[in-house]
């Protein structure tokens, strides 16, 4: 694993020699009450902003107000969130090398893809995961603490990287390495295969802190324990198959 940055100094300096072309992709799903801000900060960065709303019912998009460098992209009906951030990793490989995704719920400072890309080891193009800060403090969901641990431990069994919060969806993805991957998942189960076919392929995986921010019992979450459960199971059962049968692939396109 590489070494974590949490030096401000260092992060600014990085941003003068970026390891290439950057954007935003930021997945929505009936976040009406706090996209709008998480949308503006995110275009602060300088970078296009790729918005994909899949398939939202609280009519949220429909008011959004897109501030310059953004664009709104939909899917009719809810796909998941996987479909949503393959649609912008489709669009944003059209000009950009590198995809930064984080949440719409407003959990994540955009501010600190700064910290992300200065994780980027000089030549390489590894996927950065954000680990989230203070994930055992106040104000945590139990769910959120219990999920990434049970992800960690059998992103692990199924031959994955060694990271610490496999679930936190602030990330830097290589583009078109990302898409070579053949990632099945299309819901948050895209998020821990992802990095399990990443590690198959070859493709690095390391981590750098970032701050998350949770809001008491009003934060927007559509994690349904019981059902994604199951769906997290059905995902490690099929790539812990696919390892214990030596029915890794390796996408074209990856060295």
């Amino acid at each position: 694993m590489h070494p974590e940055v949490d030096n401000d100094t260092v992060v600014d300096a990085r941003q003068s020699n970026l390891p290439g072309r950057m954007a935003v992709v930021i997945p929505v799903y009936n976040h009406g009450g706090t996209v709008q801000a998480v949308v503006a900060a995110a275009c602060s960065l300088g970078w296009p902003v790729f918005v994909v709303d899949d398939g939202s019912t609280d009519g949220g998009p429909d008011g959004l107000a897109l501030p310059s460098g953004a664009r709104l992209l939909r899917h009719p009906v809810n796909l998941g969130k996987g479909a949503a951030l393959i649609t912008g990793f489709q669009a944003a490989a059209e000009l950009a090398d590198w995809a930064i995704t984080l949440d719409a719920d407003g959990q994540h400072d955009p501010r600190d893809a700064r910290r992300l890309i200065a994780a980027i080891p000089q030549g390489q193009r590894p996927i950065v995961v954000g680990r989230r800060q203070r994930m055992a403090g106040e104000g945590a969901p139990w769910t959120s603490r219990f999920g990434r641990g049970f992800s960690n431990f059998w992103i692990g069994m199924a031959a994955g990287p060694p990271v610490t919060d496999s679930q936190s969806g602030f990330r830097i993805y290589p583009l078109p390495e990302t898409l070579a991957l053949d990632v099945r998942a299309r819901r948050y189960q895209f998020e821990i295969e992802v990095l399990v076919k990443a590690a198959w392929a070859g493709l690095p995986v390391i981590e750098a802190p970032v701050n998350v921010r949770y809001f008491g019992p009003e934060r927007i979450s559509h994690f349904r324990p019981f059902i994604d459960f199951c769906r997290n199971t059905g995902t490690f059962a099929r790539l812990i198959t696919r390892r214990v049968f030596g029915l890794k692939n390796k996408p074209n396109g990856i060295n």
